[in-house]
């Protein structure tokens, strides 16, 4: 009996974290509604065993250490933040929702996740059912400029230009959208925090009252500004499609263990994929004054 004892206590001592491992670290830049949004649609999947940190509520967080001690085997990083904090690990795949900056720097081969940009072609679709032929649209180059050329091949497919302005600051928003006066027939606001700001969101809005043409935007917070349509990313299906890159990632590191891995996925190539579903939200009062009918 004395030695049972003595096995158990060496095995708990040479093993501390074993009973601590678990599927998914959660990393969360801060307690946010949006976030819980598309926490709830991740946890609405089967079952994964996972930790939450939400980094605000620290001075300072050590994810080497946490990651170490408790052997997460997916990290999910919610917002830039975590995406920043993340970056020190290398061995575990990281998926990264709700973050902007991930388009703006190079990348690790163990980073992908979700974009927080809506697939181009699905507005040009819109563009399309509004007989819109010109869109206007104010972008940064390090931002948003690998999404814009998307966006320029989709929408020449479907014969409309896009009339684009680059600024490299937000003071020079203001200015460059004057200069699309009388040359676009829609405005395009994209989810790029230099063009759009909280100091530059009124101009886009005055430059379509003044001009007569519709704003596109990306948020339900600016139907009511003065908005004509938005695209909107539906945050818990957002979730939904995390918990599932997740669960892929956790069948391809089974898969990559055995015998049988050459039909998984490479790991060192995991691109970022857009949003799967979208809501779209139109203000009928701004279609009206404009004499535009939606599809």
């Amino acid at each position: 009996m004395r030695r049972l004892v003595l096995l158990i206590l060496a095995l708990a001592t040479l093993l501390p974290s074993l009973a601590q491992a678990y599927d998914v670290l959660i990393l969360q830049s801060r307690r946010d509604p949006a976030y819980e949004e598309v926490l709830s649609g991740f946890r609405s999947g089967q079952s994964l065993s996972q930790r939450v940190v939400v980094l605000a509520d620290y001075a300072e967080v050590d994810v080497v250490r946490i990651v170490r001690e408790d052997r997460p085997r997916v990290i999910l990083a919610v917002g830039d933040a975590a995406v920043t904090a993340s970056r020190p690990i290398q061995n575990l795949p990281v998926i990264a929702v709700m973050a902007l900056g991930v388009h703006t720097r190079k990348n690790a081969a163990n980073l992908t996740g979700i974009s927080m940009f809506v697939q181009p072609e699905r507005y040009v679709s819109m563009f399309k059912s509004m007989n819109l032929r010109r869109v206007g649209v104010v972008y940064n180059e390090e931002k948003s400029g690998w999404y814009l050329q998307q966006a320029r091949n989709a929408a020449s497919d479907a014969g409309i230009e896009l009339v684009v302005r680059k600024v490299s600051a937000a003071r020079e928003t203001v200015a460059q959208l004057a200069t699309l006066a009388g040359k676009v027939d829609a405005l395009w606001m994209l989810p790029d925090t230099t063009a759009v700001t909280r100091e530059t969101t009124e101009a886009y809005f005055r430059f379509g009252q003044q001009n007569s043409v519709p704003v596109i935007s990306f948020a339900l917070s600016y139907l009511g500004l003065g908005a004509a349509a938005i695209l909107e990313i539906d945050r818990v299906a957002l979730g939904r499609q995390a918990f599932a890159l997740a669960a892929k990632r956790l069948k391809i590191e089974n898969s990559e263990n055995s015998e049988n891995s050459e039909n998984s996925e490479n790991s060192e190539n995991m691109p970022f994929r857009f949003p799967t579903k979208i809501n779209r939200t139109h203000n009928p009062k701004i279609f009206k004054n404009l004499a535009v009918t939606p599809d």
